[in-house]
């Protein structure tokens, strides 16, 4: 039954990459990083790290260092899917200019290949089963400028799509992503990002040999062919709101250090344009699904996070109306220049499947304090 079922979800999974434009490249709608997911990812307007290049490339002006690192590591359908990240961010020297680049696999891997495991004679051999992986990989190129005296940061985001399934199929896709964020004042910022703005496309390419096809065909599945998918562009505006508040006596003593705690809130409307999708605004060919999130800290060393997204409506077992949101959770801790974050979130949204422990790492690094260090070993 394990083999059957397998070999079912592989070509499942043949037939959906020939007909699923409207969800084409869906690994890309996860995110990067456990804060965000936390947040209900809800990015665009604050984003301020390595991960920006993801959410909001103009997001990479708002890195203080000489260099930013990031990784995260996030596992889906209890271990069976892994969902990995690693990149960078960092300013040009002196210019207001930002690059970055990230790289995402999204794989299942270890996937038995039962297209050879009956004998001419109809006769079972399980030494003819191999595994095979199943993997998505993006590979995003980030450019951001800075325009301090109004406000503004601006970012482009070129990107190559990769995708293979074993030595069945493979596809190569391209598109471009912009970004925006405009900084009101120290409390409110606001952001928007054009995902996809050239309508990013794969082409698929198919491998099987004479035997395979001949399977194919008996067991009533279709045979692939070279097709393209097309992933229509999507618009996110976010606007959000942070302050600090003073933690010490009104009148605190000369010369203590004061203590602070901050709120940060970020409220999203997410607007996909093809066609109707199941979410809180559905139309056709815009819909609008919106995400909130919140995040306080202490001293901008711990941080608790929480959020909303993906809100849906579908029809029970009882044929009753049902609404439906997801929630998220998230934490975090910054020591000296390493942040390690954590998140509980579903990424497969509001599926039923069980919920996603999510957790990255963010590395600050100073040349001059690197330098310092090494000066003073001498």
């Amino acid at each position: 039954m394990r083999y059957l079922l397998l070999s079912t979800l592989i070509l499942l999974s043949f037939s959906t990459l020939i007909s699923a434009q409207k969800y084409s490249n869906e690994f890309l709608s996860i995110g990067l990083g456990a804060r965000a997911q936390g947040m209900g990812s809800a990015m665009t307007a604050h984003v301020g790290d390595a991960t920006a290049s993801f959410w909001n490339p103009a997001g990479l002006c708002n890195i203080k260092t000489d260099l930013q690192i990031g990784a995260m590591h996030a596992e889906w359908f209890g271990g069976i899917g892994k969902y990995d990240y690693v990149g960078f961010g960092m300013p040009i020297k002196g210019q207001p200019r930002y690059v970055g680049f990230s790289f995402i696999r999204f794989g299942v891997d270890g996937i038995p290949n039962t297209l050879s495991l009956y004998e001419d004679d109809g006769s079972v051999n399980y030494s003819n089963v191999t595994e095979f992986s199943a993997a998505d990989y993006a590979f995003l190129f980030n450019y951001a400028q800075k325009f301090e005296k109004i406000g503004l940061s601006v970012g482009a985001t070129p990107k190559i799509v990769y995708r293979r399934v074993g030595k069945f199929a493979n596809s190569w896709g391209f598109g471009v992503d912009l970004g925006a964020q405009y900084k009101l004042n120290k409390h409110f910022q606001f952001g928007a990002t054009l995902k996809d703005i050239t309508t990013t496309f794969n082409a698929w390419s198919f491998n099987f040999d004479s035997t395979q096809r001949q399977v194919l065909g008996l067991t009533g599945n279709e045979i692939p062919i070279k097709s393209f998918e097309i992933t229509k562009p999507q618009i996110i505006l976010g606007a959000a709101f942070n302050h600090r508040f003073n933690l010490n006596k009104a009148n605190p003593e000369e010369g203590k250090k004061q203590k602070t705690m901050g709120i940060l809130t970020e409220l999203d409307m997410i607007v996909s344009t093809d066609g109707k999708r199941n979410v809180l605004l559905s139309g056709n060919p815009f819909s609008i699904d919106p995400a909130f999130g919140f995040e306080l800290d202490y001293e901008n060393i711990v941080f608790l996070r929480g959020g909303i997204n993906n809100f849906q409506r579908f029809t029970n077992i009882d044929e009753a109306s049902v609404f439906s949101i997801q929630p998220n959770f998230g934490v975090g801790f910054k020591i000296y220049s390493v942040r390690i974050d954590y998140a509980l979130s579903n990424l497969g949204g509001n599926s039923g499947v069980l919920p996603s422990h999510i957790v990255s790492l963010s590395v600050d690094v100073n040349y001059e304090y690197f330098k310092q260090a090494i000066e003073k070993a001498k």
